[in-house]
């Protein structure tokens, strides 16, 4: 068969799945429909058709990365448009706004490459982010992690999940520099805790286990003193006793988890709505606007994947971990397949990102896990979520490229 078919036939098969989405808008709105939704959305699926065939032109890396989040957007843009139209028209716009900063981060990357030298300004910005947090931050659902800026918010945690990845693969690409400082990796360990503290205190509990467990996964690889994964495993413990014990809100979820039925009417009435909707699901979906979304409260932001399954079926679900997974799985084959250290890192701590972000809040709206207030990556609704994710993505489009080492460009040089 001939090649060029065989690297076209996803990028087609994105483009008639979008259609048929479309289409099913279409037959659930009728009349309602207006030109300018149906512009926006035709708008979308061309650019996302173009997006996906001029990344094949200009790069040489995993050209499925992309393809797969295009995939996981359409579906969750469809769901949130089906929602509220309101949000589903700011949701295109976010998604084009992204596709766009994946482009500019992708050329950003490739183009300077000093990126493994700037530890202290990452740690700087991360702090910055805090306080802005903490003095200009709103309190939404019981975390203070909004900041507002006329008729724009944004979370500031996002963007310091992104500096957290490049803390650590900074330092840990350039750990034989480091290592002159005693009790560096003490310190950085200081540094990853005083910002869980911080997300404690801003009560994002969900964001502080995805830094918490990006830190664990990359300190185990590549940690020489075996002793301070013991320690950190250990801190955690107990410090996970200690904020069940000092918030109430921990208890609360925690409690919540084991029996949402004795609290169906308050704090378990989120994740008991969450497991009926799945279960009136099926496996096929009761169909496109059939469904009751609306009965699980912020349902497009935290419980998107239970409304899909409720609409769309459990199959559709499936699908849905299955893109994550391969997701995952190609971020971790480029980190694997990376020569350069400090790409190599950025491409697992992005990858474990991916992974964690969507285990956690895929594990809490099915009861598997205690439920914390995280978004599903490209599918939820939420412009900071989507725009960071893509940009993450465009941090991972240029990790799969072949990038020369240190000791390759000294060799060049001379």
């Amino acid at each position: 068969m001939n090649k060029g078919i065989l690297s076209r036939s996803p990028r087609n098969l994105l483009f008639i799945f979008q259609v048929l989405g479309l289409t099913l808008l279409l037959i659930y709105k009728g009349k309602d429909i207006d030109k300018l939704t149906l512009g926006t959305a035709v708008g979308l699926v061309l650019v996302i058709y173009l997006s996906n065939y001029i990344l094949t032109k200009i790069t040489s890396g995993d050209n499925y990365i992309f393809l797969i989040t295009t995939m996981l957007v359409s579906i969750g843009i469809i769901m949130i448009y089906r929602i509220n139209e309101g949000l589903g028209i700011k949701q295109l716009i976010w998604i084009s706004m992204g596709i766009f900063l994946f482009f500019l981060t992708y050329f950003i990357i490739r183009k300077i490459r000093i990126w493994e030298n700037l530890t202290y300004i990452y740690l700087i910005g991360a702090y910055i982010l805090f306080i802005i947090t903490f003095v200009f931050g709103d309190r939404k659902h019981g975390a203070i992690n909004w900041v507002n800026i006329g008729q724009f918010s944004f979370q500031p945690s996002e963007i310091i999940k992104i500096l957290l990845i490049f803390i650590l693969s900074s330092y840990y690409s350039n750990k034989d520099r480091w290592k002159e400082i005693k009790y560096s990796s003490y310190y950085l360990m200081g540094i990853i805790y005083s910002f869980i503290m911080l997300l404690f205190l801003q009560k994002d509990l969900g964001t502080a286990l995805v830094f918490y467990t990006i830190f664990v996964a990359i300190q185990f690889i590549y940690e020489d003193d075996r002793k301070l994964v013991l320690i950190n495993i250990g801190l955690s413990i107990f410090f996970g006793i200690l904020g069940y014990t000092l918030f109430d809100h921990v208890k609360i979820r925690f409690q919540s988890w084991l029996n949402p039925w004795k609290y169906i009417e308050r704090q378990g009435y989120q994740i008991t709505q969450s497991l009926f909707a799945i279960a009136e699901g099926g496996f096929f979906g009761k169909g496109l606007g059939l469904g009751h979304p609306d009965f699980i409260p912020v349902v497009y932001t935290d419980f998107i994947f239970s409304a899909i399954c409720e609409e769309m079926g459990i199959f559709t679900g499936i699908g849905i971990i299955m893109l994550f997974m391969i997701l995952v799985y190609r971020g971790f084959k480029i980190a694997i397949a990376q020569r350069n250290k400090f790409y190599r890192l950025l491409a697992l701590g992005i990858s474990i990102l991916f992974g964690v972000q969507s285990f956690i809040i895929l594990g809490g709206v099915i009861k598997m896990i205690p439920l914390t207030g995280l978004t599903l990556p490209f599918i939820s609704y939420g412009g900071s979520s989507i725009l960071t994710s893509f940009i993450a993505l465009g941090i991972l489009q240029i990790c799969s490229e072949e990038i020369k080492t240190k000791e390759e460009l000294d060799e060049a040089g001379d």
